[in-house]
Parts: structure tokens; sequence; C-alpha cells
């Protein structure tokens, strides 16, 4: 089960410091600010998060979403790069594949790009 498949209660958030507050997930940090949430991956870079739907041939399931997290140049001034998740919601809506990876908390984000770091690096090798 992916930590967008679990229920809120279940990825222990409820009662948690983060709960309740308004920017602790990717989809209220994007609503309160205007803009996707910035980190810093293990492998030096900087990154920032969008939230990707594509339509599949799913007839039970046909919007699958994921997660792309491109790679900032040292200096901020372009982008020199991108890893993603695999398909982290497989759903009947758009809508709905977005609202599930917006409800990820911005630490599940966190672990989702280093687990996509660690996959893009076993791919060079």
């Amino acid at each position: 089960m992916t930590a967008v498949d679990a229920d809120p209660a279940e990825r222990g958030e409820e009662g948690s410091a983060t709960a309740g507050v308004p920017d602790s997930t990717l989809g209220g940090y994007l609503r309160t600010h205007d803009r996707p949430p910035a980190f810093g991956g293990s492998d030096g870079h900087p990154y920032t998060v969008s939230i990707e739907v594509e339509k599949t041939g799913n007839l039970v399931a046909p919007y699958n979403g994921y997660l792309v997290f491109p790679r900032w140049a040292q200096t901020g001034v372009g982008i020199v790069g991108h890893v993603e998740t695999p398909t982290l919601a497989s759903c009947r809506s758009q809508e709905e594949a977005e609202r599930r990876l917006g409800d990820l908390t911005l630490l599940d984000v966190q672990h989702l790009l280093e687990e996509a770091l660690v996959r893009h690096d076993d791919k060079d090798i």
C-alpha cells in the first residue's frame, strides 16, 4: 500500500503536530502559497514537485497520478533534469487523483523524492 492509498489516520496524521496546518500537505501548500514546495535532495540538488495525472485505458480506474520532481540548477536559473515516482494513485477521475496526491503530507513527498532518487541512481548503474 502506498502512502496515497492509506487512510490519513493510518498514516499517523491525526493528532500529529501538522494536523490541521493548511500547508502541511502538498495540496494545502499549493493552495496557500500559490507555488510548489521546494525540497533539497540527498544528491545535493534543489527540487520542486508537480502533481501529474494521465488518462489510461483502464476502464475501472482510467486516471493514474504520480509526482514529478524537476531538478533545478544550483543557481536556480533553470531546470536541469527530473525524477518521478511510479503511479501513486489509480482513480476514476482526474480530480480524485489530484486530490489523493494533494493529501500527501510534505514529509511523505520528501520521502517519495528520496525513493525516486534511489531508483534513478539504480538505473544509471
